[in-house]
């Protein structure tokens, strides 16, 4: 995942202006509610463990998580990833946490298997990704990579969307809800489908990538090549861009961050035509599989801390439907080990997944 991350700027936007507008009355029936994250857990007195390995734009980060998911602190490894990087480059990234990571194992502990979250695409049945934000790697057999670290361990891959909504459905904010999608905004955005407690990845493992569901009336292009993307619109690197093509002199989210909170119209134009995009896009996924509850994390979510508020009332502006606009938004109930506890889930509850990305 990301490095986004802004939590800095929660005060300053806790302090904005726009905090205060009055709310639409449309949204009355619709009372957000606000989860209590899942703090990170540094201890634990299991013995079986999930080695986690989540793989982003900018880092590859692996660890130990036990099967309450709870992640051991002391095997948490990161290394760098990044567009410029090569191909080998991002190869010895993984190799350098799983090599840690698994070396950390409490003696006469049980590594049950691994779990792989990256960023797509990917293909589930060849152990392959695509990462629109990796360049190097196109089709790079990522998962027979682990395998050569760990012989003899069972290995998972699916997208890092599909592992979030995995864990806010096991220890975050959508457990017991039937009906779910989990979703990041920071550098792309992502997301994944729980629908009738089940993950629905597809055929090739690229079910839930709300990313790139189309935004009407937006023509921007997106890296995938296509346009008006939900990713190209409402990113935080493509929110700045935004905001830098009708005269905003910063260069940062946080940056845009203080600006909301200072009031700068730019900078509430571009905050909310990002929340405008995630909320369209919500409320066409709702309308196709009839969604009870949507959590968004990732850091560019942190922007403004009505930002949730707004993608909520987008669902509104877009569609009145009352099977869509009932469906809740609120923020992740996970903290920032959310990806890697997604991941462990894929070999703590592989009973939550799909078996036709297997079978391609």
């Amino acid at each position: 995942m990301s490095s986004y991350l802004l939590r800095n700027v929660r005060t300053c936007a806790a302090n904005s202006p726009n905090l205060n507008a009055t709310r639409t009355a449309s949204r009355a029936h619709r009372p957000l509610s606000r989860p209590n994250k899942v703090d990170a857990v540094t201890t634990t007195t299991s013995n079986r463990y999930a080695l986690a390995i989540d793989i982003g734009g900018t880092k590859v980060e692996a660890a130990l998580v036990d099967p309450n998911g709870v992640v051991l602190a002391t095997s948490r490894f990161r290394a760098p990833t990044g567009r410029a990087a090569s191909s080998e480059q991002l190869a010895e990234s993984v190799r350098s946490v799983v090599q840690q990571s698994a070396a950390a194992l409490p003696a006469g502990a049980e590594l049950l298997g691994a779990g792989i979250g990256s960023a797509g695409p990917i293909s589930v049945s060849r152990g392959e990704v695509s990462p629109l934000n990796l360049p190097a790697w196109r089709d790079f057999g990522v998962r027979a990579l682990v395998e050569a670290e760990l012989p003899g361990t069972s290995v998972a891959l699916r997208g890092d969307g599909n592992c979030i909504a995995l864990a806010e459905h096991w220890i975050g904010a959508a457990q017991g809800v039937k009906y779910f999608m989990g979703m990041v905004v920071s550098t792309g955005v992502g997301g994944g489908l729980i629908l009738d407690n089940q993950l629905i990845d597809g055929p090739t493992g690229n079910g839930g990538h709300f990313g790139h569901v189309e935004v009407g009336g937006e023509t921007v292009l997106c890296g995938c090549g296509g346009t008006g993307c939900v990713e190209a619109v409402a990113s935080g690197p493509k929110t700045v861009e935004w905001a830098q093509s009708q005269g905003w002199t910063g260069s940062t989210g946080e940056e845009l961050a203080a600006d909301y909170a200072a009031g700068n119209e730019i900078a509430i134009s571009a905050v909310r035509r990002s929340a405008r995009a995630v909320g369209h896009g919500i409320a066409s996924a709702t309308a196709l599989v009839d969604l009870e509850l949507v959590a968004i994390g990732g850091g560019f979510s942190h922007v403004a801390a009505d930002y949730i508020d707004l993608v909520a009332e987008a669902i509104t502006d877009r569609a009145p439907f009352p099977f869509i606009t009932k469906v809740r938004v609120v923020e992740s109930g996970l903290s920032s080990d959310g990806p890697l506890i997604g991941a462990a889930a894929l070999v703590h509850h592989p009973e939550r997944l799909s078996t036709s990305a297997l079978a391609q």
